[in-house]
């Protein structure tokens, strides 16, 4: 892929060996403003990999990432603070209410929040679950709950590994909606997705990686 003059994130000559696996090599690849990026591959190709290490969670062997045109690595906290990063996994805790949960995941939200994240959460159908304890949800259900993140926390890019995960065809059409939302007001998205997302409105790249023996 092309650098952009201006990009928001960009990724150069990545290399990530596994023990003697060489799952990332010279991966390269730019992601502007008002953009889409899906990264797609067989099991075993490195997307999810290749995400956290894009947010330091997975380490690098070789290569960089730059935020804005600077090393990721020097601004990890500025990084962090704009971008919302969503595993495959719901990534909530068990033990507390979807309430609770978006709480502790949107520091800027806090109790006087509650009729905003109910509104978000009666859209994505779990508004009624929303003082339960999360491990009494479906795995749907807690999909949602950390889905939720997308309306009600400010950032500029989002890195989303298979949202669509475990959702039914209205939910997967939410996370399609915000997504457009998202880029239209200037957002980035970089993501993975095994089932297909059809963006008319908006371009979308794709960077498809490869296993390496």
């Amino acid at each position: 892929m092309t650098a952009s003059v201006n990009p928001m994130l960009e990724v150069r000559d990545l290399i990530i060996w596994r023990g003697e696996n060489l799952l990332l090599d010279e991966v390269s690849f730019a992601v502007d403003a008002g953009s889409i990026l899906q990264i797609q591959g067989t099991n075993g190709a490195g997307k999810t990999t290749l995400l956290r290490a894009l947010i330091g969670l997975a380490e690098v062997d070789d290569g960089e990432v730059l935020w804005k045109g600077r090393p990721s690595s020097s601004l990890r906290q500025e990084m962090q603070s704009a971008l919302i990063y969503l595993g495959h996994k719901a990534g909530i805790s068990a033990g507390l209410s979807p309430l609770e949960n978006i709480l502790m995941l949107c520091p800027e939200l806090s109790l006087d929040s509650r009729d905003l994240v109910y509104a978000v959460l009666t859209e994505l159908s779990i508004g009624n679950q929303m003082d339960l304890p999360s491990a009494a949800l479906s795995a749907g259900q807690q999909r949602r709950v950390s889905l939720a993140r997308l309306r009600l926390q400010r950032a500029e890019l989002w890195i989303l590994d298979e949202p669509l995960t475990s959702l039914d065809a209205n939910g997967r059409e939410w996370v399609r909606m915000q997504i457009i939302n998202h880029v239209v007001r200037g957002g980035a998205v970089i993501m993975t997705t095994h089932q297909p997302l059809i963006f008319s409105e908006i371009q979308v790249e794709t960077l498809t990686l490869g296993t390496h023996s």
